[in-house]
């Protein structure tokens, strides 16, 4: 898959992606900015942002005149933030790229930000909030980063907390806007059926007059971990909701791949050992998988169940007892479940490639957050040349009983019932 990186003189980065048999183009516009530049004063103004962004600019003063725009011309739109960059997105026809860009650039230069809309939408945000709250299986995650990082802003939730968003003020959007939405901060990938020199020039046109600035930068976190960790979210719930993992290393460390492949290993199918070991053999969970996350400067492995709360304590066992054995050298991992781990991951990664979306997304938070924009097929090359030795190697590096993290959703008091379990 060919791409064509360019940077405008004002620093902004254009990412062109042609894909010929396309009739369908992605416009995507990524900034550097998330979560964890925030401040306890602004928590959730990241996310907030995004959700401002379609409420209306001076061209297009609501957000029913973006909607019909887009709804008029057949296309999807939507945004996201994480913890390190924030994307805002449309897709459509080909020949709809042009508008595309022209609303996106109007969104981010010209966000009218008004005070009304401001204040309705803290409901919207509000009830956001609440569906997190009321969902263990999405909130355990931001329970887990919790513990992982503390009260510092990778540590929170990306929403936000509510009395922050209620207090939030216009003022506080044009402060965040102008520390970080430079245009040197901002890449915009385009893929799909278009035309590198159409695009580039459009680009220009619609991206070429935003204004470059210093932006700040976040605090690098420090790892002080020296005994296994626990958290417990009291709540009432008929399905225990647990995360439990290590920390291991940051997007750029080459050992991510290696990673990726025991997170398959450990849970990453229907096939996998902890699939096997605590539904299929002792029905303990409807859902248990593992991931391996990376950001700029840290990671984690992380395996994710809703057990059975009579039968939460024995579903942890089984998962730090599949862990145990690959620290301790005792997994008798085979090369066959290596290779079936590599094309798990292979193959899911070249189904996500067939949408435009997915490629935007892909090179976008690329170029942002890693040292070296990659096409896919290195990717995948630096999949098949991991080894059954290198899976073993780092998973007794990073599988220490000193650094096991637990963090559960279910209606325990007890820690004591689950420390004890924290042991290799």
């Amino acid at each position: 898959m060919k791409h064509f990186r360019k940077i405008l003189p004002n620093g902004l980065r254009l990412i062109t992606i042609p894909m010929p048999s396309f009739e369908s183009a992605t416009v995507m516009v990524m900034v550097g900015a998330g979560s964890r530049y925030e401040t306890t004063k602004n928590n959730g103004i990241s996310h907030f942002l995004e959700h401002m962004a379609f409420k209306g600019t001076e061209k297009r003063p609501s957000a029913q005149a973006i909607a019909t725009l887009i709804d008029g011309i057949g296309g999807e739109s939507n945004a996201f933030t994480s913890k390190e960059v924030t994307g805002y997105f449309i897709k459509a026809s080909v020949s709809q790229v042009d508008l595309c860009m022209d609303i996106l650039s109007d969104m981010l230069a010209n966000s009218k930000l008004d005070k009304t809309e401001i204040e309705k939408e803290k409901g919207v945000i509000l009830e956001e909030i609440n569906l997190y709250e009321d969902t263990p299986m999405r909130k355990i995650g931001d329970i887990y980063e919790n513990l992982l990082y503390g009260d510092v802003p990778m540590g929170w939730d990306i929403a936000g907390r509510k009395d922050v968003i209620k207090a939030v003020t216009r003022e506080d959007f044009v402060s965040y806007i102008n520390s970080l939405y430079s245009s040197d901060n901002i890449t915009v990938v385009v893929a799909g059926g278009v035309d590198v020199e159409e695009t580039e020039t459009r680009a220009e046109k619609y991206f070429g007059s935003m204004k470059r600035f210093d932006t700040i930068r976040y605090s690098k976190l420090v790892d002080n971990q020296v005994k296994p960790s626990l958290i417990i979210k009291e709540k009432k719930t008929e399905q225990v909701h647990v995360a439990i993992g290590f920390r291991t290393v940051s997007i750029n460390d080459s050992r991510r791949y290696s990673l990726s492949v025991l997170a398959a290993v450990l849970g990453g199918g229907m096939s996998s050992r902890l699939f096997t070991e605590v539904r299929e053999k002792r029905g303990l969970a409807y859902y248990v998988r593992t991931s391996s996350e990376h950001y700029e400067d840290c990671g984690f492995m992380v395996s994710t169940a809703g057990l059975d709360s009579q039968r939460a304590e024995e579903g942890v066992s089984v998962i730090v007892e599949e862990y145990a054995k690959f620290a301790k050298g005792e997994a008798n991992l085979t090369k066959e479940e290596v290779e079936k781990a590599k094309e798990y991951l292979k193959g899911h990664f070249i189904l996500e490639l067939e949408d435009s979306r997915s490629v935007a997304a892909f090179y976008a938070s690329a170029e942002i957050l890693e040292d070296k924009l990659r096409d896919p097929a290195v990717i995948i090359e630096k999949l098949n040349q991991v080894t059954k030795e290198d899976v073993e190697e780092d998973a007794k590096l990073f599988f220490k009983e000193s650094t096991l993290n637990l963090a559960i959703i279910g209606n325990f008091d007890n820690r004591q019932r689950f420390e004890k379990l924290l042991k290799f």
